[in-house]
């Protein structure tokens, strides 16, 4: 290829790994004509021994869910069959094999990870995607997905695309851009033109391969002779457009008219488009001799998207609206209904319900298969050919909750300011506040959001009290969000007889009896299968709050259970945040990393930014305690980068949380103290700061600035007396003991150690290490040494380093000799290692495990083959008994 030799290098490269067994992603991006579909071909030529699947996206395609991935797996569909139940079944759903409907978008990107796996079987896979930009978003959410999980299956993915900035799901993959020929590679596509012609082509196509051939092939003898009009000044590819329009005008009407239809059509189906154009293949052959179009066997194929743009165009309006109106009197058979219903809307000048109700079948189909944005598209489009208010009004809502779901929030912002409620439906009030909550929540304020909910409420509460609950209870969860205790107590007193609203209000009214009897109601009542999801997460975070950490943990397990069960996976991020914020507390550190981590690419998978940067919080959080400085800063900014701006007040508080903790465990006592008392500002209320109190209380004692604990320490012993939990009194009596003169300190130190037993092994080590310094401080060394012998081995046995250096100097202190020993087999494992290993340990086979964690089971069989001997193991019962001990 003249110019590209890096490029074909790279690209050869890319082959050769897969070859080894690795697999690679690259998506080439670039202007029209700039070489980017050149360097697929080149991939294919090179892919000797390969098999090679590849598509390329049209424009006409863009709002037809799976469309793409149909096309892709088309050759391949025998192997279907060969993949695990759910995932099969999920397969032939979205293909329209089956009337199913599938419950989580991310059973979608595993099965095209395991598809892509299976495709390439022992051997090795090319994947190629053109035109990525136009091909529909189902496809390439799902496309990405697998994209980003490969790593030893032997495949190599390649995506082309004109811009990369819109294409938001490639972010992190590798990207060529792709800019214009150097001068000596451009003048050798145009060798036998006069100098000053060759000159003038070049700086008109400015290195673009596509310009330099069509405008040169496009002069007339005059302007090859010199006779040349003034320079243009607009883009290369819109100058190559007017050239491919000159050559379309010069052709037969006939011509001309198929070409149309060819251009309205999306199946590439040779027949249907002669049949809709009322046309034979003879009215194509001068478009044939031209080089616009590629006839092959049964299929029509445009040599390149800007000759299908320019035969549209070249159309008066009219003609375009009777090419998609033939079209869709052709598009008969079952499997064209989507087709069909997409032509009529094409072909439509004004309202038109017969066509609406067609498109609504289409949304309804789309979401019942999680291709959210198609189905956003199709409501967005019957909403515009509804004239009757009401259903207008609905259809518009559906598409703003579809644009919301896909991750969409601009544009679910802009749907939902089109909607006009009428004003005798309070019911459809309630359904666009809770739209417009969902997306204020996606990129605004989780209290504005609360506010809108709250606001609706106060509005049709009387007319529709079915509304009311849910309505209060999700503006109850943005309040959380926000740390905002007014807010919170206005939404209770709405409806101060429902347990789920009575809790947090009376909690913050002192009123800790009456907050502990609603608890107890609301526990009791979860098993009830009228109880909403939303209300048993919201009974889990309560009894967090309140130091039930046994009931928070078991509720916080059915929650999990139950997303991946009825397949929410929407909700399967925030039900895992609290699972591992439960863990945080018990002091099960490697399980709240590997929750946390599962519910961050969930998050992420799904443009859950907000559940994600709780996530990251808890990922830093557990980075601290190993004293993973560099990861806590990077995990701890980008949450606080999303939740300041948006007043998110819980979720900085965490993220400062974390920070505090790793420079406690540092030493860097005065920095933690700053960091604990700007996280207790950002929680909103005492009460929902009491969590971090006991750090706070430490790093204030450490840093010399015992007065700034002592109302925390009086808050402290307030709230444990309050609860009457075990776990919370052991770090109230611990709080007291650092502030307490030396004679009275030992009492509480005691009493801390005692109430810790059975609880979290990080809580009772940190209590076990400050008492041990207390008594080497006091000159009692012997005794000391017990106590910090056993909190150097617990440190040593959670990975948390920092805390182990600290236990072994002050046991060196003590006149014995210890080192920190932090390094056990486990820690020789890379964190996808770990996660494999660990489940594997639990009996879960490489099909499980793949599924589990987005993964193909032959990644999953790489990981533990790489980790066996790491371990020192060569069977999973040995790996389970190693993880046991």
């Amino acid at each position: 290829m003249q110019g590209r030799a890096a490029e074909c290098e790279r690209i050869d490269r890319m082959l050769g790994d897969a070859r080894a067994g690795a697999s690679s992603v690259l998506l080439i991006h670039g202007d029209a004509g700039i070489g980017k579909t050149a360097l697929l071909d080149h991939a294919a030529a090179r892919a000797s021994g390969m098999r090679v699947l590849r598509i390329e996206g049209l424009e006409s395609e863009t709002e037809l869910a799976f469309a793409g991935l149909h096309q892709l797996f088309l050759p391949v569909m025998d192997l279907v069959d060969r993949l695990p139940g759910p995932q099969a079944a999920t397969l032939r759903a979205v293909f329209g094999l089956t009337d199913d409907t599938v419950r989580d978008r991310f059973i979608i990107g595993l099965a095209v990870l395991s598809m892509l796996s299976e495709a390439a079987g022992e051997g090795t896979l090319l994947c190629l995607v053109d035109d990525v930009q136009w091909l529909d978003r189902a496809s390439v959410d799902a496309l990405t997905f697998a994209a980003r999980r490969l790593q030893v299956e032997g495949v190599v993915m390649m995506f082309a695309a004109r811009d990369a900035d819109g294409l938001a799901g490639f972010k992190g993959l590798s990207v060529l851009h792709l800019a214009g020929l150097d001068q000596e590679s451009a003048s050798a596509l145009v060798p036998d033109l006069p100098p000053y012609v060759q000159e003038r082509i070049m700086k008109e196509a400015q290195g673009n391969p596509l310009a330099l051939r069509e405008l040169s092939a496009a002069l007339t003898p005059a302007q090859r002779a010199g006779q040349l009009s003034p320079l243009a000044l607009s883009p290369p590819s819109n100058r190559v457009q007017g050239a491919f329009l000159d050559q379309i005008h010069r052709l037969p009407e006939a011509t001309r008219a198929t070409l149309l239809v060819a251009a309205a059509d999306d199946t590439g189906t040779l027949a249907l488009v002669l049949r809709a154009a009322d046309a034979t293949v003879g009215d194509l052959v001068p478009a044939e001799r031209a080089g616009l179009v590629v006839l092959t066997g049964d299929t029509l194929r445009f040599r390149h998207p800007l000759i299908r743009y320019a035969a549209y165009q070249a159309s008066p309006f009219a003609g375009r609206v009777a090419a998609h109106r033939a079209l869709a009197q052709v598009l008969v058979a079952p499997e064209h209904a989507h087709r069909r219903a997409w032509q009529l809307a094409a072909a439509a000048t004004g309202p038109d319900e017969r066509v609406a109700d067609e498109l609504e079948r289409v949304a309804v189909w789309a979401g019942g298969r999680q291709a959210l944005a198609s189905a956003s598209a199709a409501y967005e489009r019957a909403a515009q050919l509804t004239a009757e208010p009401e259903t207008r009004a609905r259809r518009f809502i559906a598409a703003a909750q579809a644009a919301a779901d896909a991750g969409q929030d601009d544009r679910g912002g802009r749907l939902v300011a089109r909607v006009e409620v009428p004003s005798h439906d309070p019911g459809m009030a309630a359904d666009l506040a809770r739209v417009r909550a969902v997306v204020e929540l996606g990129y605004g304020r989780p209290d504005a959001a609360g506010r809108m909910l709250l606001d609706c409420a106060d509005t049709i509460g009387a007319v529709r009290p079915d509304k009311l609950p849910a309505l209060l209870v999700d503006a109850l969860h943005a309040a959380f969000s926000a740390g905002d205790a007014e807010l919170i107590a206005a939404i209770g007193a709405r409806s101060p007889a429902e347990a789920v609203l009575a809790v947090p209000t009376r909690l913050l009214a002192d009123d800790v009896p009456g907050a502990l009897r609603a608890l107890r109601t609301l526990v009791a009542q979860r098993a009830r299968p009228s109880t909403g999801f939303m209300d048993r997460l919201m009974t889990g975070i309560y009894c967090h709050l309140v130091a039930d950490d046994v009931a928070a943990h078991e509720i916080a397990v059915e929650a999990v259970e139950r997303c991946r069960d009825s397949g929410m996976g929407g909700w399967l991020p925030t039900a895992l945040h609290l699972l591992a914020r439960v863990e945080l507390t018990l002091g099960r550190h490697d399980a709240a990393y590997a929750h946390a981590a599962e519910g961050l690419r969930l998050a992420e998978g799904y443009d859950l930014a907000h559940r994600a940067a709780y996530l990251r919080a808890v990922l830093a959080t557990v980075a601290a305690v190993r004293g993973a400085e560099e990861q806590v800063r990077h995990l701890a900014c980008d949450a606080m980068e999303y939740t300041r701006p948006r007043g998110i007040g819980h979720g900085t508080a965490d993220a400062l949380w974390a920070w505090g903790l790793l420079d406690l465990g540092l030493g860097r006592a005065d920095a933690a103290l700053e960091r604990f008392e700007a996280a207790r500002e950002a929680s909103g209320h005492r009460r929902l700061a009491v969590v971090l109190l006991p750090d706070l209380v430490e790093a204030a004692v450490r840093a010399g600035r015992p007065e700034r604990a002592a109302e925390p320490v009086r808050l402290l012993d307030e709230w444990a007396t309050a609860i009457g939990r075990p776990a919370l009194a052991a770090l109230a009596r611990r709080s007291r003991a650092l502030t307490m003169a030396d004679g009275q300190a030992e009492e509480h130190f005691a009493a801390a150690v005692r109430w810790h037993r059975g609880g979290s092994g990080f809580d009772l080590a940190r209590t076990e290490l400050l008492y041990g310094e207390w008594l080497r401080r006091a000159r009692r060394k012997l005794e000391a040494r017990g106590h910090l012998r056993t909190a150097l081995d617990a440190f040593a046995a959670l990975g948390a380093e920092p805390w182990a250096r600290r236990a072994a100097a002050e046991l060196r202190a003590s006149g014995e000799v210890a080192e920190p020993s932090v390094s056990g087999p486990i820690s020789r494992l890379s964190p996808q290692e770990r996660e494999v290993v660990r489940l594997a340990a639990d009996g879960a086979t490489n099909r499980e495990i793949a599924a589990r964690l987005f993964l193909s089971p032959r990644t999953v069989g790489h990981h533990l083959y790489r980790a066996f001997p790491k371990l020192g193991v060569t069977s999973r019962t040995e790996l389970a008994t190693l993880l046991a001990s």
